[in-house]
């Protein structure tokens, strides 16, 4: 009796050990099975979405970039703390993504209103998600979690609540159906971009990494995006698949969103990712202004070649065939005589063919050109070879000017000094670009200052005009000789339409001596195109005044180096402001100068780093100066100089 007894309690602890985890098993089966949940999905995204802790989703443990920070500020706005705590819904998440895209294209782009800079700040983001390796390019960026506070999560949850009954997909699908509402052209590229932004987004998340043929998809889906989307910058040139592709990567970032219940971590992610490419940005401002000035300062191979080639047929010339006819007219001051200081052959040659072709009578025209001893034979070379015409001209050596030296010249001192040296050539300048404008090696070349003794070298002309080698004429210049100057020593187009154009842009106001003789907001001037009264110039000294300022800058504490400061400072009150279609300013820095005043004006100037015979010039005004030069000559052939 016993014995039988024990057996049933043996019996019937066996059956509950047996029946038990069939019961347990079957419930959890029913429950994963259950038609109401997560019916879109195959069963292997399920079980492991199921399986990954909201923990884990904050890890982000692929990748750790040390340069992505928090940024100070907030992102998003906070509207409803009250909406926050009743959003659960996984929809909020989605349209997060697409503001936080939003908000960071607005940030990057608000520097220009151009799409085409829009176009550039997008590459950035995508730079700032891409990296080599696995992911095939498509990256994802990892923050640090320790450095996102409890305070941006609740704006987060509020932000993302706010944006809950938001249909999702109607910005994409309108954009995609064409820009029937009269849109921007470009409605459809940005959308893409921004949805791209988001799937990669998507691709650091911890519960898209937990599932590795979630991944796979993704990652195929966003290929398939780029390379529909390819160099498009407007919405008629994609091809006609893009709306297919695009709806299957939403489609596939729905599915991911479900996986997945943060919004927390897309947020951290987006704003770091904003961060990151704002550095950046900023970078690359940075290292764009030095490259540009370091390129400003390179000598292009064909114009290294040309004074070479130039120099040596100059030597083999018989002694009698070195001359430049009409020596006559050199001195006569009833002609009309033009002042050109540059070791520059190819811009010089454009400043005399230029002057020559809009002269009304060229053989009224004389033009003095004075050069270093390197390029005076070849610069000599090419007029002999390409005579300006019935125009005259000659060229000189500035060592034959034996009265111009450290004695007699107070920045010519300063220019050999060693101290001057150091400044413009010592290792750590790339670090301060904020001076780099100044340290152009051609200010240690005395031709720049050489405008500053014009009376001394032309002592029986009565007025000259002064042009740089970086302008061209378009008009005829004749009736500059006719102006009446009123007593002035120079004639100038000011510069009064920026407020960087007046003076305390150029001298230090700081300074007690520049302060007691001169207003900061007076207008500015450039050289260029100036008209000079040497009669006037010898009556007032005003060589005597310049070399007194110099001495006072013998440290570079009134103005930095250059000649528009001394100018400014040795002409003050002594200047006689010309009509602004005398000269127009900019080519060289400016894209956006005026079509409508470079056809009025009578000199156009190519200021600025971006000259005409350099790569860096801007195309849309190259064509003004190659206009004036004869690419077929054998020359520039034989140096493969082209325009």
């Amino acid at each position: 009796m016993v014995r039988r007894r024990r057996r049933s309690v043996l019996l019937l602890l066996l059956a509950l050990t047996v029946l038990s985890p069939l019961v347990l098993y079957t419930r959890r089966l029913s429950a994963a099975l259950n038609p109401n949940q997560r019916r879109d999905l195959p069963g292997e995204i399920v079980n492991q979405g199921r399986g990954v802790k909201a923990s884990k989703l904050n890890a982000l443990p692929l990748e750790t970039v040390g340069s992505l920070k928090e940024p100070v500020g907030i992102v998003f706005s906070e509207e409803s703390r009250e909406s926050a705590s009743k959003s659960t819904e996984p929809d909020s998440q989605e349209f997060l993504l697409r503001k936080a895209g939003e908000h960071k294209n607005r940030v990057l782009s608000e520097a220009t209103a151009a799409d085409s800079a829009r176009s550039e700040d997008d590459d950035l983001i995508e730079q700032v998600t891409s990296k080599d390796g696995e992911d095939d390019g498509l990256a994802t960026v990892s923050v640090d979690q320790q450095q996102i506070t409890t305070a941006s999560q609740q704006r987060s949850a509020s932000e993302a609540s706010s944006l809950e009954n938001v249909p999702e997909q109607t910005s994409m699908e309108n954009s995609l159906e064409g820009n029937k509402d009269g849109a921007l052209l470009d409605t459809r590229i940005r959308n893409i971009r921004d949805l791209l932004i988001k799937a990669k987004v998507y691709l650091g998340l911890g519960a898209i990494r937990a599932n590795p043929q979630y991944l796979k998809d993704l990652r195929q889906r966003i290929r398939e995006v780029q390379k529909v989307l390819g160099d498009a910058s407007k919405d008629s040139d994609l091809p006609k698949n893009a709306n297919e592709k695009v709806k299957t990567l939403e489609q596939t970032l729905i599915k991911g969103k479900l996986m997945q219940d943060d919004c927390s971590v897309v947020v951290k992610k987006l704003r770091a990712m904003l961060h990151s490419a704002e550095e950046q940005l900023h970078a690359h401002k940075k290292q764009t202004v030095f490259l540009t000035q370091l390129a400003a300062k390179t000598l292009p191979k064909g114009l290294h070649c040309l004074p070479l080639r130039l120099a040596n047929e100059y030597f083999l010339l018989d002694p009698s065939h070195q001359q430049f006819p009409n020596k006559e007219k050199l001195d006569d001051p009833k002609l009309y005589h033009y002042a050109l200081f540059s070791d520059n052959i190819l811009a010089a040659a454009v400043v005399v063919n230029s002057t020559v072709l809009n002269a009304k009578h060229p053989s009224h025209h004389v033009f003095h050109i004075v050069t270093d001893r390197l390029n005076y034979a070849p610069m000599r070379m090419w007029f002999l070879s390409n005579p300006p015409g019935k125009a005259t001209i000659e060229v000189r050596n500035i060592e034959e000017f034996t009265w111009l030296n450290a004695s007699y010249s107070p920045v010519l001192k300063q220019l050999e000094s060693q101290s001057m040296i150091d400044y413009y050539f010592r290792t750590h300048r790339a670090n301060s670009d904020s001076n780099l404008k100044y340290r152009n090696p051609k200010y240690l070349s005395i031709l720049n200052h050489l405008r500053f003794y014009l009376p001394e070298i032309y002592p029986n002309l009565h007025k000259i005009v002064f042009l740089d080698d970086d302008v061209v004429i378009k008009k005829d210049l004749t009736s500059l000789w006719s102006i009446d100057m009123k007593g002035k020593v120079i004639g100038v187009v000011e510069t009064c339409g920026e407020s960087f154009h007046r003076f305390d842009r150029y001298l230090n106001f700081s300074n007690p001596v520049i302060v007691k003789n001169f207003d900061p907001h007076a207008c500015g001037w450039a050289f260029g195109m100036n008209v000079f009264d040497l009669a006037e110039w010898r009556r007032q000294n005003i060589t005597e005044i310049y070399h007194s300022w110099q001495k006072l800058n013998q440290d570079r504490l009134l103005w930095k180096l250059g000649t528009l400061p001394p100018g400014l400072i040795t002409f003050w009150n002594k200047t006689l402001p010309l009509n602004r279609s005398w000269h127009v300013l900019g080519l060289g820095y400016n894209p956006h100068v005026s079509s409508r005043d470079i056809e009025r004006a009578a000199v156009i100037h190519y200021n600025g780093n971006m000259k005409p015979w350099l790569e860096i010039g801007l195309p849309k005004f190259r064509n003004y100066w190659s206009a004036y030069l004869d690419y077929d000559q054998p020359f520039l052939r034989e140096c493969n100089i082209n325009p």
